[in-house]
């Protein structure tokens, strides 16, 4: 059902993307005129009755309005000046199925964290923004059907998958790829770059479990060179040699909707008070490989996706005023830099394992305190390997509440405990009424350009905004 445009995709993408426009503007319209339109009696519908007792019933329409504005704290230059507009279609169908679309609209005047039009040559074509200039993108963000079944509750389109729960960086939540357009610094919610995906849950006595498959070949949206947050850590890529020309090609993304599709599935449960999960999940690694090849003075540097299986898991138990959490992952075959001249390709090949302990105590009235000690092992000793063998992060979150919940003010620190470079995020977020929040933060790092956050020493910035929801 999904993948019925494949075929004419294959033949002429313009024409589809257009058709996939059209068809959803079309969808859009007529459901917006319905909404708005008077309550008709269900039984003079002509549709047999199943839009509930009246159209007004059937079919709920939300959205929000979201403005946020960064100003670079060393020069006042603006990072970004970005007004989202996140409209929600949500409409009830017979025997319990629901249909449900989400779209966005994002203007950003400064252009700065994705220059120029993007190529977008990481995402299936089916999946791609809509950029009717620089400033400008629109997109489908979700469109799916829930459809509870006899043995198994469907959901159908695209949509997001969330398996991990743990603050600021992932381990688990890598089922959907990741938009690093603001390196981590959007909420996940909406750097996930959702995917076409038939996910099903499955009742098993007091278990539950989740199948996936996802025929989406879209992977993580990494920064184009000249972005702001564009990524130039030795580890993530190539260091430049004196005399060498560097010539980069496209990615080499896979493009069989079968073949190339990925498939995972997933059991929920909870035994002697504690909720865990098992995960597994076949797929491409969302950060292509970069490979290089030397001839001459010409290095050319060609990304490649690998698949990998990760298997892992999640357990979580209250203890008193505490939460113990954590996640586990295991990856096998994955790729890492390295600067060993003798190596043909320029990359090491290691199986991974990740893991993320953390620990939630709200022993104090209207109070959070979260510490998080993440950790990322490198079973093989690659020779050269430009990232450290075993890397560790440490994290910790006070979140408080005053004036009846309605002032929030919170600071989250990540750091890095091999190169000492990390990240501060305090803010303070005042809720005005039920539809109209406004807040004040500031995203500030440090450590040396080498680091997975110092990187970024120079984008220090001060951040405001405010959310209308309706």
């Amino acid at each position: 059902m999904i993948k019925t445009v494949r075929p004419i995709t294959s033949q002429n993408p313009r024409v589809t993307r257009k058709l996939l426009l059209a068809s959803t503007g079309c969808f859009l319209v007529a459901t917006l005129m319905a909404a708005v339109s008077g309550p008709l009696k269900a039984e003079d519908d002509g549709l047999g009755g199943f839009l509930s007792d009246t159209i007004e019933n059937a079919v709920t329409f939300t959205g929000k309005l979201r403005h946020e504005s960064a100003l670079d704290i060393d020069d006042g230059n603006g990072q970004k000046v970005e007004t989202i507009f996140q409209p929600e279609l949500e409409i009830e169908l017979p025997d319990g199925f629901n249909l449900t679309a989400i779209g966005r609209a994002r203007w950003d005047t400064r252009d700065r964290l994705e220059p120029g039009s993007p190529a977008q040559d990481t995402t299936d074509l089916i999946s791609r923004r809509w950029l009717p200039n620089n400033d400008v993108d629109l997109e489908l963000r979700e469109f799916y059907l829930d459809a509870p079944i006899e043995i198994a509750h469907l959901r159908i389109g695209k949509q997001q998958i969330v398996w991990g729960q743990a603050d600021g960086m992932k381990v688990l939540d890598v089922v959907n790829p990741q938009d690093y357009r603001e390196f981590i610094l959007d909420d996940f919610q909406d750097s996930r770059i959702p995917l076409w995906t038939l996910a099903a849950e499955v009742p098993i006595d007091d278990f539950t479990a989740e199948f996936l498959w996802i025929p989406d070949q879209t992977y993580n949206d990494l920064p184009e060179a000249g972005a702001l947050f564009a990524l130039t850590a030795p580890q993530f890529v190539p260091r430049a040699v004196p005399g060498f020309t560097v010539i980069q090609r496209d990615p080499d993304r896979p493009n069989s909707a079968v073949a190339d599709s990925d498939a995972g599935a997933r059991l929920l449960g909870m035994i002697d008070g504690w909720d865990f999960s098992l995960n597994y999940l076949y797929h491409y690694d969302d950060n292509p490989v970069l490979r290089r090849q030397v001839q001459g003075s010409v290095v050319t540097i060609t990304p490649e996706y690998e698949r990998t299986h990760l298997v892992g898991g999640t357990f979580s138990n209250a203890f008193g005023d505490f939460v113990l959490r954590g996640e586990l992952g295991y990856s096998f075959n994955r790729f890492y830099l390295t600067d060993d001249q003798a190596d043909s390709d320029g990359v090491g090949e290691s199986d991974n394992f990740s893991s993320v302990v953390g620990l939630d105590w709200y022993g104090m009235e209207d109070t959070l305190i979260s510490a998080q000690l993440f950790g990322d092992y490198l079973t093989n000793d690659i020779e050269g390997l430009v990232r450290d063998q075993f890397a560790s992060t440490a994290s910790l979150l006070v979140r408080r509440k005053f004036l009846d919940d309605d002032l929030e003010a919170e600071v989250i620190w990540l750091q890095s405990l091999n190169s000492g470079d990390g990240l501060v995020r305090p803010k303070v977020t005042y809720q005005i009424n039920d539809t109209l929040s406004v807040w004040a933060g500031a995203d500030i790092f440090f450590g040396t350009s080498k680091g997975v956050f110092g990187q970024f020493d120079d984008n220090d910035r001060v951040l405001l905004g405010f959310q209308m929801s309706f």
